[in-house]
């Protein structure tokens, strides 16, 4: 896990973090044992892969939360989309329970927050004191 609190490229600083949560479809509770072990395995080296962050994760057994740092090249949608299909294809694929009991893994919904350093009341508080200036 990086602690750095900011992403730095040559065009950009930024502190952006996302609460993303998904279900199993029909919420049937799948992600247990070894299928939740080789889940949290797929998410850590496909956030490696496209540079983002999962500063805590949460796997339940009928959902998966995670809470990422991203860069701002990457939309919240591309986010999910890379974690909800990596995931998806593998445990299909090596876990046979999961192609005979749902149709698909996930659902096609999502939730996603954003969330950074400032809360919205720090925001306001300096918008306001530009005023001033």
């Amino acid at each position: 896990m990086n602690n750095k609190r900011w992403k730095s490229s040559d065009e950009t600083s930024s502190s952006l973090y996302y609460h993303i949560l998904w279900c199993v479809k029909y919420k049937r509770e799948l992600l247990v044992n070894d299928v939740k072990k080789r889940l949290e395995e797929l998410l850590y080296n496909r956030a490696k892969e496209i540079d983002i962050i999962i500063v805590s994760m949460e796997i339940m057994p009928e959902c998966v939360h995670l809470f990422v740092k991203a860069n701002p090249e990457d939309s919240p949608h591309f986010i999910v989309q890379q974690f909800k299909g990596c995931s998806s294809k593998t445990l299909r694929e090596e876990f046979l329970q999961l192609r005979t009991k749902i149709p698909t893994l996930w659902t096609r919904n999502y939730y996603v927050s954003s969330s950074g350093v400032l809360n919205e009341s720090e925001i306001n508080t300096y918008l306001e004191s530009q005023k001033d200036k």
